[in-house]
């Protein structure tokens, strides 16, 4: 919604900054002339902002769309780890950052604690400061050693835009 409000904002103001100078045109003197070009003028700034506005409806559906496939790709890792252990304790993640395509990234370490060697399917959660689902990617983790540490890098379906965070939102193990 706030881009939205600055898509009519931006329009207010081309409709005012476009509208100023046609009321004090020389060569038409009538105030009818002048309000004619003037209503011209806020027309098309309002053509302009439903146009940016139907691109942001379109951007926001395909977001969504994005989201829900990544979303239905995540459960189908987690299908493929069916006699998985709960192992989301075993998990963390680092600090978000941008590869070099503008997708966001997070570094995550599993340790695993048992006696023997082990897989892990990690799901991270990118979130904006509200805590927002924004992207969702599942990380596969082999071959973890008994005792062992072994970092992995999640990395974001798409571009995400602002204050990004990633959380491990579940992870088993098998």
């Amino acid at each position: 919604m706030v881009r939205g409000s600055r898509v009519l904002i931006l329009a207010a103001a081309a409709t005012a900054v476009l509208a100023a100078p046609l009321t004090g045109c020389s060569d038409d003197t009538s105030p009818s002339g002048a309000a004619s070009k003037a209503a011209s003028a806020a027309s098309k700034a309002a053509s302009a902002a439903s146009e940016a506005g139907d691109a942001l409806s379109s951007a926001t559906a395909d977001a969504g769309d994005t989201l829900a496939s990544a979303t239905a790709e995540a459960g189908e890792k987690f299908d493929e780890f069916k006699s998985g252990v709960d192992a989301k304790g075993d998990v963390r993640t680092g600090d978000v950052g941008t590869d070099s395509a503008g997708r966001s990234t997070a570094g995550i370490t599993v340790t695993n604690s048992g006696s023997s060697s082990r897989s892990y399917a990690v799901q991270v959660d990118f979130r904006d400061p509200g805590g927002n689902l924004l992207d969702t990617v599942v990380v596969t983790v082999d071959g973890v050693g008994a005792g062992a540490t072994k970092d992995a890098t999640a990395t974001s379906n798409r571009t995400l835009s602002g204050d990004v965070t990633a959380e491990v939102s579940r992870a088993v193990r098998k």
